[in-house]
This record gives structure tokens, sequence and C-alpha cells, in this order.
């Protein structure tokens, strides 16, 4: 087992903090084989008598509870797993850990960042060398403000599925795609869920394809609080929408459960969607291509990013970063986290190996040009509006120029742009 952290910084970020919920002894910081910044040796492990309490949901729970087993007979601490809801955690932290409730560790994904870091629920977490291990976009999404507040363990992204039994690649431009999926006889040429209020997660890199990016960003790749996607790009790519409403290209009818039924069923040719859907895709020829652009720009989904949160209230802070930075941060780990879920692995080396699947690689290829979704606090005021303008351009409710620009209007009015 490795274990390259680097005591002496993370023990730096316990000082001053408070405890997290649980009743255990003050884990012992000393390490066989770091220094701990102090003359007095210790023989006993770094984690001899600590607890940690470490959220997971149904998912990823036995992922981690091997990791945790490993853990506990290696360095004495005692880890205690309880799992969550996935859509519970977020709101569950916000609301314990002021209170000096909650866990040590919980799962989460990078997009909560923001609200997390704004509201002082979790701390930085010191990867050290580690991170240069990591796939670059994964370290990324989990940096705010300079510093990492994260330990990435999978990278998610949508891609082009296509039946491969009906048509043999999916091309370079939406509009070659559309039509050869006509001439496959198939029902449905393309499918992406979307509904009245729309859905821009998906739809994100038919925008960006169009040059009109949801924020600004600075040199280093973070974004700012500048919005992007209005102008004469953003017009275009609504009036796009426009025209593929009318066109029933899109269909604000087409939900989640039948989009995926129908491909399941080879009723279409061609599907947009995220590794969440393969389970449904059993015994079909299916294959994983990037998206085609609709704009002429290069087509750049969202990445999200997946990882563990080390609470910033925890008094195991030292004991916490010592089990993801050494355990979670394993080719092993990683593997038992995408068989879990299907999402590409952060580590490097752990990609590179489920990569020798060729449904794996082409998400893979796909997420290598994606972008981070935007953490930031005012993400939050840009999904109020965004949906639900571009699921009524859609459906011909709205004029595609005067609902794009009154919605850029209204995000950056709830910004305080």
């Amino acid at each position: 087992m490795r274990r390259s952290i680097v005591i002496t910084a993370a023990a730096a970020l316990t000082l001053g903090l408070a405890a997290c919920g649980t009743e255990a002894e003050e884990p012992d910081t000393a390490a066989t084989d770091a220094p701990t910044g102090t003359a007095e040796e210790t023989t006993e492990p770094v984690g001899a008598g600590g607890t940690l309490t470490i959220w997971v949901d149904d998912t990823r729970e036995a992922a981690v509870a091997a990791a945790a087993e490993a853990f506990e007979a290696e360095t004495g601490a005692t880890v205690e797993l309880v799992q969550k809801n996935f859509d519970d955690i977020r709101p569950d932290l916000l609301a314990q850990v002021p209170t000096g409730e909650g866990p040590d560790i919980t799962v989460g994904a990078h997009d909560w960042l923001g609200e997390l870091t704004t509201n002082g629920v979790v701390a930085p977490v010191e990867l050290g060398d580690t991170a240069a291990e990591f796939e670059d976009v994964a370290v990324e999404a989990f940096t705010y403000e300079g510093q990492v507040y994260g330990l990435p363990y999978a990278i998610e992204n949508i891609a082009i599925f296509r039946n491969a039994e009906l048509v043999d690649e999916t091309p370079a431009t939406f509009d070659e795609m559309i039509a050869m999926g006509q001439e496959s006889g198939a029902q449905y040429p393309f499918l992406v869920q979307i509904t009245e209020v729309g859905d821009p997660y998906t739809m994100y890199p038919f925008q960006t394809s169009f040059g009109a990016p949801v924020f600004e960003t600075n040199e280093d790749g973070s974004y700012t609080a500048e919005l992007a996607m209005g102008g004469e790009e953003g017009n275009a790519f609504a009036q796009w929408l426009a025209e593929q409403g009318a066109a029933g290209t899109l269909n604000t009818s087409w939900e989640y459960d039948i989009v995926v039924e129908a491909f399941a069923n080879g009723e279409a040719a061609y599907l947009l969607g995220g590794p969440w859907m393969l389970s449904s895709f059993e015994g079909i020829d299916v294959a994983v291509d990037p998206i085609p652009t609709a704009g002429g720009e290069p087509a750049q989904p969202f990445t999200g990013v997946q990882g563990f949160y080390v609470s910033a209230q925890s008094d195991n802070a030292l004991l916490a970063t010592d089990f993801l930075v050494n355990y979670m941060a394993t080719e092993e780990a990683q593997i038992a986290l995408y068989e879990a879920g299907d999402r590409t692995p952060a580590l490097t080396s752990a990609a590179d190996t489920v990569s020798e699947d060729p449904i794996a690689a082409g998400f893979r290829e796909v997420g290598a040009t994606a972008v981070p979704m935007p953490s930031i606090p005012e993400m939050g005021e840009v999904w109020n509006f965004w949906g639900v303008t571009e699921g009524q351009i859609i459906a011909g409710q709205l004029d595609p120029v005067e609902g794009w620009e009154k919605m850029v209007s209204d995000i950056q009015a709830a910004i305080g742009g």
C-alpha cells in the first residue's frame, strides 16, 4: 500500500478544527515513514485509536468498504460507513456540519463546491505529489480559488450512443448525423432527453459548438462570473433550437425513460446520453462516439467529477486525508468504483486500464475535450432560467432571439452583474 501523504502539511489542516459529531479520541498524528515535526517518535500507526465516519451512497458503498477494511487493518483506525441517498448528501451536509455533526468524509460531486465552500462546510485536501497521478480535469474540477477541496474518483460526461447494427459511424456534423439516422430506417434518427423544462446539461455540447459557453474563463481555465452565452453566438444557438424543434429533430416530449427505452428497443440510430444509461442497453451492439458539431465549433459537453470531501469540522482531518490519498487514490480502489458506476476513473493509471474496453475508451475520448461544469456559486442562478427557456424555444412558445436575450438579461440580474 502506497503511503505518500505529507503528514506535516495535513497536520496543519487539523489545527483549530472542531469535532465532527464523533466521540473518537484525537488521532495520534505520527507515521512510520514521514516526519511529524516533533522530536518525540512513536511506534503506533497514524490511525491508532482514531475513527472516521464516511457518508457513501449505495452504488459506491462496497468499493469504499473494501478500501476501509485495508485501512483499518494497516492503521488500527475504525471506519464507520453511513449509507445515504446521494441526493440527500449535499443538503444534509449543509445542515449538519455547522452544528458539529455530519461525517468526516463524504462522497459528492464537484459542482457542489461553490456552495459548500461558501458555507464553510468542507476543508481543502492536501494531495501532494498524488495530484499529478490524476487526470488534469479531475483536479481542476475540485479546485476553487487555488485550493483543492476533494479527492476525485470518477469523471463522467455524455457522448453519442450509436446503434452499430443500424449505422457504421457518427459523422462530424449534426446534420450529417440526422441524415445517416434517417437513411438507417430507424424510427428515430436521433434522440436526446428533453422535457418542457428543457435539459441544458445534455444540450450543452451543441451550445458550445456555436461558441456560446455559459461563463467566460480565466487563463488557467477557471470560471469567472461573466456570462458568455449571449450575443450573436447565443442567439444563433437559440435559432438552431427553434429550427430543430420545428423540424421534429428535437422534441420536448422526449423524457428520459422514453428515449432510453426506444434506444434499448433498437428504435433509434443515435442517442445523446451518459454512462448511467449503459445498464439498459445490454444485448445491443452499441458504440460510443464523439458528439457532432451543430454550430461549426467543437461540441464540448460538461464534465462532472465525483470525489470525496473532508468536513471542515472534522477533528480527524489528518486521518481522513491519509485514507483518501493512500487508500482511495489507488488503482484498485478507483477501478472498483468504476465497476460500480461505469464512470471513467479519475486516476490516470486506472483510466488507462479500463479503457481497454471500447465503451470506456469512447467516453474517455469525449471527456478529454469536455469542460468542467461550473462550480462557482453564480451557476445556481443560471439553472433557474436556462432550461425553461430552451424548452419553450424548442416547443415554439418563444421567439428564439427575444427569449434567449431575455434569459441572459434575467440571469445577469440574478447574479448581480
